[in-house]
């Protein structure tokens, strides 16, 4: 989305990624509420879409297909997304209680957080899966079918529940077992005298589809313990399970029975407007909540036929407008997967079933998830009127990326520091390595850097812990602890409660990371500007002499201590094109401090971090401070998920292009290899057998790390062979 320069003023939260919100989400990213800071909390980065589950259970759809991405919905709609699980909600201080960081203020908020389908009997939660949430079981069936596959697992399932949620899953992993090439042995359990939710003559047709696919039906049965390969019923012979599914009925989350809503059932009780009862400032939407004045089973057509209701609310909630009432349909027509590509719709008692009801099926998913999939991209207004030579180049150029994407070139950087003055004194090395080095009055040598990344992602918790992260680098490098640290802030213009509700965020995230790394935070400077951009300075101390660039010998491997890609990734990621879930794991290792691998790696001949000059860069500056040669190894660099196809499409770092002018690395041409890196790997020289402990010791801890490369006497050449 384009930035805005309009003073943000209110918080808007949706908690859940469910349906309802994901359309929401859409519908502002094309009409947003000017002012409105939006906030997404969900634990993953994706959000499974419920009428596709069937199919992909069943093998028609990929995982792709399956899900919402929201990191790009939120991309698109200007929020910001916090990958974690609510836990509860403070109505009193307007607050969303979340498990993994301090409580997220709201001035208006929703909730859309869905149901489970967890049980309440012995020996569930340790042996059975809930059908709900979605994303959860549809992981564990993925796991399973690929233990069957590979002779793992026996291929019985039973199911708990006989509605059409339990019937058309039961139906799907029927079918999914039989193209795999094994005999299901699937059944569904209902206490019930017979399965439920449809009328005769669809429950006739359901009856005869599982039956010609094997799957049988326990009906008027009570299910008393689930077990690790069996589900035990009363007075019945047990059934053999190797996979549980629970699809039994709806159970709201437990936290929110914990919370001081209105209740019913566990499900929070909504008005006409969808508005929480006696609340203003909250909503709630889908299957979590409860509609007394047009109560519905749980069906996400509610959900999205809410939608825009829910927008409009929300706009009126926080000034704009008044609310609307929303008036849910009466019935509506249910399409069941039948395992194969067969469905069968359902309304007012009758019924029909086929391949053209699949196909019609089909149309209306893939109609739905096609809202997701092709955003509308927002152009930004071209200037007006005359504009001075050179400037309309730059502006059909990429967009500027942030983190060390938006560095300044590593030749340009270099020209202005060779006016620099000789170091003196009790500086030992100033501009050229990771940190200034200082002779120290008592003995022992302090290392100072500073570091400030322009936002890439819109969660400033996240932003921090990254930026806390990279500025370690610098001390991490060079083999020193870290001792202080100031942050340089810059925040965008808003309010003074959401100034005060930022800094506390940002306060809390860097005091976590710079303690846990051992230096303590100790003050800063803060200023408005046009957007985020968080930074700090830092310092270190050790008793020998600083890890520099320099002192790389012949003979010596290059060790890596993270994959490379951040630079194209997020670069695909502003324009739309990244795949949420490798955002979200990118910025989790970026997160990671890198402590660990800095111990491991204490003895090192020379080191330094790989951020904003790209992995080529980094390697060219040890090869010509220490006067080696450098030869790498691509098969041997580790790459972040989904940055070398990203590569592949032509997608590239703003600064991608200077690094390669400044790099000129021979043999293979690889622009991965110049890709501007943000908290990046520690690149390490070190001699044969110490390389091989570091690495082997750093993999046991769960850290990426590999030899990359080997260096000789030289000149300062790179280059880069297609394998080892």
């Amino acid at each position: 989305m384009m930035q805005s320069n309009v003073p943000l003023t209110r918080d808007l939260v949706l908690v859940g990624g469910g349906h309802a919100h994901a359309l929401v989400l859409r519908s502002w990213g094309m009409n947003p509420l000017s002012g409105v800071r939006l906030t997404v909390i969900n634990p993953g980065p994706t959000a499974p879409y419920t009428g596709m589950l069937p199919g992909h259970v069943a093998g028609h759809y990929g995982r792709d297909t399956l899900e919402i991405d929201l990191v790009r919905l939120c991309r698109h709609a200007g929020a910001r997304l916090i990958l974690d699980r609510a836990c509860g909600i403070d109505r009193a201080a307007r607050q969303v209680l979340i498990e993994g960081r301090m409580p997220v203020a709201y001035d208006v908020a929703s909730i859309d957080v869905g149901i489970t389908a967890q049980m309440d009997l012995p020996g569930f939660a340790e042996h059975g899966v809930g059908a709900k949430p979605l994303d959860v079981y549809a992981s564990r069936w993925r796991d399973f079918l690929a233990q069957v596959q590979a002779g793992q697992a026996a291929p019985e399932v039973a199911v708990i529940g006989g509605g059409v949620a339990g019937c058309e899953l039961a139906l799907a992993m029927a079918h999914a077992l039989r193209q795999v090439g094994v005999a299901p042995d699937v059944t569904v359990i209902e206490a019930a005298a017979e399965i439920s939710g449809v009328g005769a003559s669809a429950r006739r047709r359901l009856l005869a589809q599982m039956k010609q696919l094997g799957v049988a039906v326990r009906c008027g049965a009570q299910v008393t313990k689930v077990g690790a390969q069996r589900v035990e019923i009363a007075g019945q012979e047990a059934v053999a399970a190797a996979l549980c599914v629970g699809a039994a009925g709806a159970f709201a989350h437990g936290w929110v029975g914990e919370t001081d809503l209105p209740l019913q059932d566990g499900f929070i009780r909504v008005d006409e407007t969808l508005g929480v009862e006696d609340d203003p400032a909250l909503f709630a939407v889908g299957d979590c909540a409860h509609m007394p004045f047009a109560p519905r089973p749980k069906a996400g057509v509610y959900a999205v036929r809410a939608a825009p209701v829910l927008h409009h609310n929300l706009r009126a909630a926080l000034g704009v407008g008044r609310r609307r009432r929303f008036k849910p349909q009466a019935h509506y027509l249910k399409l069941i997967s039948l395992g194969g590509k067969s469905a069968m719709a359902e309304k007012f008692g009758m019924s029909l079933s086929g391949p053209l009801l699949w196909r019609w099926k089909d149309r209306i998913d893939r109609a739905f998830m096609e809202k997701f999939t092709n955003l509308p991209v927002m152009q930004a207004e071209p200037p007006r009127g005359p504009v001075a030579a050179g400037v309309a180049g730059m502006l059909e150029a990429a967009p500027l990326c942030g983190g060390c994407g938006a560095k300044v070139a590593g030749g340009v950087l270099g020209n202005a520091l060779d006016h620099l003055k000789p170091v003196s004194g009790a500086v030992l090395t100033g501009a050229g390595d990771d940190a200034a080095v200082l002779r120290q009055p008592g003995g022992g040598f302090q290392v100072i850097s500073t570091d400030h990344l322009r936002a890439m992602i819109a969660d400033p918790v996240c932003m921090t812990q990254v930026a806390a992260v990279h500025a370690l680098g610098d001390i991490w490098a060079m083999g020193a602890k870290p001792q202080v640290a100031l942050t340089h802030l810059t925040l965008p213009q808003m309010a003074p409660d959401l100034q005060a509700r930022t800094l506390a965020e940002i306060t809390q995230a860097a005091s976590a990371v710079m303690g846990a790394a051992g230096a303590q935070l100790v003050g800063g400077h803060t200023t408005m500007g046009a957007e985020l951009t968080v930074g700090f300075t830092v310092t270190g101390v050790r008793d020998e002499i600083p890890i520099t660039v320099s002192g790389a010998q012949d003979g010596d491997l290059l060790v890596l201590t993270r994959p490379i890609g951040t630079g194209v990734i997020f670069a695909a990621d502003m324009q739309g094109k990244a795949d949420g879930r490798d955002v979200a794991a990118a910025l989790q290792t970026m997160q990671k401090p890198q402590d660990s691998a800095a111990a491991a790696l204490a003895n090192a001949h020379a080191m330094t971090d790989v951020t904003g000059f790209g992995l080529a860069g980094h390697v060219r500056a040890i090869c010509r401070a220490s006067m080696m040669d450098a030869d790498l190894w691509q098969d041997q660099i580790p790459v972040y998920d989904g940055a070398q196809a990203l590569s592949d499409k032509g997608i590239a770092s703003s600064l991608m292009p200077a690094n390669r002018r400044d790099a000129q690395v021979a043999g293979v041409d690889d622009p991965l290899l110049y890709d501007p890196q943000t908290a990046g790997g520690l690149l390490a020289a070190l001699p044969p057998n110490a390389a091989a402990k570091a690495v082997a010791q750093l993999q046991a801890k769960g850290i990426t790390a590999a030899v990359i490369g080997t260096l000789s006497a030289g000149q300062g050449a790179v280059t880069l062979a297609q394998r080892r």
